[in-house]
């Protein structure tokens, strides 16, 4: 049971990770758009403006749902050692 609530709160910080990444990071969505204004003022149209800002967006959300993946790659594996150190410390001690 105490695994079972173990993960629900792993869930959750990865979920809060990725939300506070994703809204965190904005550098391709204004280069995306800093990129979009002059096309879209020569062309005369707001397509430049769509593709360039939402594409900008995506690499935001994606960089900052890799790095929360990441975060929590790392914390699984330091988790892990901390088990197999506790585990091998408690053969030693019987």
């Amino acid at each position: 049971m105490g695994e079972r609530a173990g993960g629900k709160e792993e869930m959750k910080q990865l979920e809060d990770c990725s939300i506070s990444n994703a809204l965190g990071t904005w550098f391709f969505s204004v280069a995306g758009a800093l990129i979009a204004i002059p096309i879209g003022i020569r062309r005369k149209s707001l397509g430049p403006l769509v593709f360039f800002g939402t594409t900008g967006t995506m690499l935001d959300i994606i960089m900052g749902v890799s790095a929360c993946e990441r975060e929590h790659a790392e914390r699984q594996a330091m988790m892990e050692a901390e088990k197999l150190a506790a585990q091998t410390s408690a053969q030693t001690d019987d």
